[in-house]
């Protein structure tokens, strides 16, 4: 009798979690950030949003229609969170162009060149990203500062950003890029001090990208994904656990020449890269030790980075470093196998 051999990428066991409904779950998880996006940045928020993911979408059927010669996987809702989370790594002034070409890459060479969904090893969004800040860093690098106050100065600035007085509100770093360049100035902690302001970090009024200024928000999605168990808290926690420790050990070491833990939690893609990134089903180990190694990975790199590197922000790098690791570290902690019944020590 003829029986046909199915060749597919893992996971192989079928469980109650279709990957359209875990999907689903992050899109709805992040929906308090996406507001605050809205309300700090207005409609430009909207734009850039919609755009990346009609973007990705558009890009993923027609490499699937056309040159993979394969039927359209868009129900999975995949290409939507590429598209979102492409969107939530991106300032709100870059050009429409830009987005486009982002989301081209996400999605033609992060995912859809390894086979798609399920086969590709590093995090699309991220292969966007990145490709985007290193061929255009002074696009990618400069924000509306959407506070009251600009960081760098005393003056005033309007707290209304709309996509109509984009074009002429002040731009600037994030508060990371403030913080690198004063501190490699000369400057210490205490001077930067009355410049920040952790109540604006956990509301949303500061600038970056539309993802990271809303940590609260960004909890709150947290909070969702565990609720629903699409995700575990091996990996976050981990990622800002050893954020957090590894920069409070410098900052104790010398408290005027480097920023305290909890302004390394809450700035820059910490969380956002952390919750959504970090923990993406195909690029993480698949056993709970080795999401520990993983994500303690990420967070010492990052801190490397942000600490002695050229980019102020290293979340980015430090998830796609370590999903070239995974394969090893999927070696060395292996699940248990499904079926084996421990052998009785006589």
């Amino acid at each position: 009798m003829d029986k046909k051999l199915i060749v597919s990428p893992s996971p192989h066991i079928h469980g109650a979690f279709s990957t359209q409904r875990l999907m689903g779950d992050v899109l709805i998880a992040l929906i308090p950030a996406f507001i605050v996006s809205v309300i700090v940045y207005g409609v430009s928020a909207l734009w850039v949003t919609a755009l990346s993911v009609v973007a990705c979408v558009g890009f993923e059927f027609l490499i699937q229609r056309y040159l993979l010669k394969g039927e359209p996987t868009l129900k999975n809702l995949s290409a939507v969170v590429t598209g979102v989370l492409l969107a939530f790594n991106l300032p709100s002034t870059l050009p429409w162009w830009m987005v486009i070409l982002g989301a081209l890459v996400a999605i033609g060479v992060g995912k859809m060149s390894f086979g798609g969904l399920g086969c590709n090893p590093f995090n699309p969004a991220l292969v966007g990203r990145v490709f985007l800040l290193i061929s255009f860093p002074v696009q990618m690098t400069g924000f509306v500062t959407p506070t009251h106050v600009d960081p760098l100065s005393d003056a005033v600035i309007p707290a209304e950003i709309s996509a109509e007085v984009a074009t002429d509100a002040v731009t600037g770093p994030t508060l990371l890029g403030f913080v690198k360049e004063a501190l490699a100035g000369g400057a210490t902690t205490v001077d930067v001090a009355d410049k920040i302001s952790y109540n604006d970090m956990l509301l949303g009024f500061k600038s970056g990208s539309f993802g990271e200024i809303g940590a609260l928000a960004l909890l709150l999605g947290f909070l969702y994904l565990l609720s629903r168990r699409v995700i575990t808290w091996h990996t976050p926690v981990s990622v800002l656990g050893s954020m957090f420790v590894f920069s409070g050990i410098l900052w104790l070491v010398q408290p005027l020449h480097f920023m305290n833990p909890f302004f390394q939690i809450l700035t820059g893609g910490a969380l956002l890269g952390a919750i959504f990134m970090a923990t993406d089903y195909v690029t993480s180990p698949m056993t709970t030790r080795g999401m520990v190694l993983y994500g303690v990975g990420i967070g010492v790199i990052t801190i490397l980075i942000r600490t002695w590197g050229a980019y102020p922000e290293g979340m980015s790098f430090a998830i796609l470093i370590m999903n070239a690791v995974v394969p090893l570290i999927n070696k060395g902690f292996r699940p248990k196998r499904f079926g084996v019944i421990p052998a009785k020590k006589e």
